[in-house]
């Protein structure tokens, strides 16, 4: 991948792809985010909306950002330039390039924190972090998170520094069946815990009693950050695949593979909370906490739990490296295309761009913590900023893009490519002209309204 007048790089076949973009949909979004809120928002009732909206919303908007990705062979900014030169082409094509700046900073210091923990738990201190205090205290030290965030971050571009098959691809290639692997035993103990049935119920049969508005709200949001449509990654990677590779079969993959890892990180978690207090609301409403509050001390309450622990964090680890190279290479690519930097600079400068903003996020819960902006923490804005606000943006963007310009006709030129077939092409017309952008409206304003207190989440 040089410039534009070079060949591009592209992933070794199907399987690269797959693996890749997998490992840019699992991440923290799975194993941390998704969790605590099917949790807070009705378990059962949670994932059954998420998983109708993954099977739609989600399988649309992947189809449509890799078909572009492959059709134009570039990235964000430089597919939307493709079909035209307007002002609204440039806003849709830099908002999906810009997300992933903006993201993976402060995705970074969540690594730093898993880093930190998984190096705790082997050095035999799992009951430290199980203490009370223990967390707030870390985070609002400074320089240890900082430290650790720096970490993360070197390792990461390490990896985007060495190119896509070499750095993106064999990573993921090695790390996605581990984190498969992991994430079946943990998931096993979890669901063997004395009174961990009540939690496997709750996670999996929906009790409409649970379900509200801000259920379907909180789980369109979760879509967007779990399977890292909205933001560039696959319409980058999507300019890496071959031709001949089927996007609508590599998509179900992609899907399947998402899903099912999401689940599980309810099975790991939920049922184990369940087990640890009983079912307590208070404490499944403990939120972002979730992961490194509550479960170092479900972990604690275990016989076997300083084992557990290390092949947790582990697997939170791999996967939050995963989805982190995908934002990063996002950011690096664009810069390659529209500025005809070469790899290394471009690495470089985003990793300036990262330690920077990162370093912003790390402070806020120290030497920063009084500084808040529309009463949130310097990392809790950025969160708020680009998965709430910025991602639907860019989802309206791109089903405008598809719907009104390029048309469903040339994206099914390019996903039946070879005589592959494109099976739920009904289903991607209604929601790519009508469905997607309304939903993504509705993000769009109920976010923002909960923000200001005009509304409760």
């Amino acid at each position: 991948m040089k410039t534009q007048n070079e060949k591009r790089s592209t992933f070794s076949g199907k399987i690269g792809f797959v693996l890749s973009a997998a490992g840019a949909s699992v991440g923290l979004g799975n194993i941390w985010r998704f969790p605590y809120l099917a949790a807070k928002y009705g378990g059962g009732i949670f994932l059954l909306i998420y998983i109708i909206l993954a099977l739609t919303f989600g399988y649309t908007m992947i189809m449509a950002e890799t078909s572009i990705g492959r059709m134009t062979k570039k990235s964000p900014v430089g597919a939307y330039h493709t079909f035209g030169k307007s002002r609204w082409l440039s806003f849709g094509g830099w908002i999906n390039a810009i997300i992933p700046v903006l993201i993976v900073p402060y995705y970074s210091v969540i690594g730093g924190w898993v880093m930190k923990y998984l190096v705790e738990y082997i050095r035999g201190n799992g009951s430290k972090l199980a203490s009370d205090g223990y967390f707030s205290d870390f985070i609002s030290s400074g320089l240890s998170t900082e430290i650790c965030f720096a970490f993360f971050a070197v390792f990461t571009l390490g990896i985007i520094f060495a190119g896509v098959r070499n750095g993106i691809e064999r990573v993921s290639r090695f790390m996605m069946p581990v984190l498969v692997v992991l994430s079946i035993l943990i998931t096993v103990y979890s669901v063997s815990r004395p009174g961990a049935l009540n939690g496997v119920k709750y996670f999996l049969i929906p009790n409409f009693e649970n379900f509200s508005w801000m259920t379907v709200v909180t789980a369109m949001g979760q879509m967007f950050y779990s399977l890292s449509i909205a933001m560039g990654i696959l319409i980058t990677f999507g300019s890496y695949m071959k031709k001949e590779v089927s996007i609508e079969e590599s998509t179900k993959n992609v899907e399947i593979f998402d899903t099912a890892i999401a689940m599980m990180a309810g099975l790991m978690i939920i049922p184990a909370v369940f087990a640890f207090s009983g079912g307590n609301p208070e404490t499944l409403q403990a939120g972002p906490s979730l992961m490194f509050i509550t479960i170092p001390k479900v972990f604690d309450s275990m016989g076997l739990g300083t084992g557990v622990g290390i092949l947790f964090f582990v697997l939170v680890l791999f996967a939050a490296i995963t989805s982190s190279i995908a934002l990063t290479e996002s950011a690096v690519s664009t810069f390659e295309d529209e500025l005809g930097w070469e790899r290394r600079k471009a690495t470089v400068i985003v990793g300036i761009v990262m330690l920077l903003l990162g370093s912003l996020s790390t402070l806020g819960y120290g030497p920063l913590a009084n500084v808040k902006i529309i009463g949130m923490q310097i990392l809790d804005f950025f969160d708020f900023l680009t998965n709430s606000v910025m991602m639907p943006i860019a989802a309206i963007a791109t089903c405008l893009l598809v719907s009104r310009v390029v048309g469903v006709q040339r994206i099914e030129e390019e996903v039946t490519r070879g005589g592959s077939p494109f099976r739920r092409k009904k289903i991607f017309t209604v929601m790519i002209k009508y469905l997607c952008p309304i939903f993504a409206a509705i993000i769009l304003i109920s976010s923002i309204a909960n923000a200001f207190g005009w509304i409760q989440m």
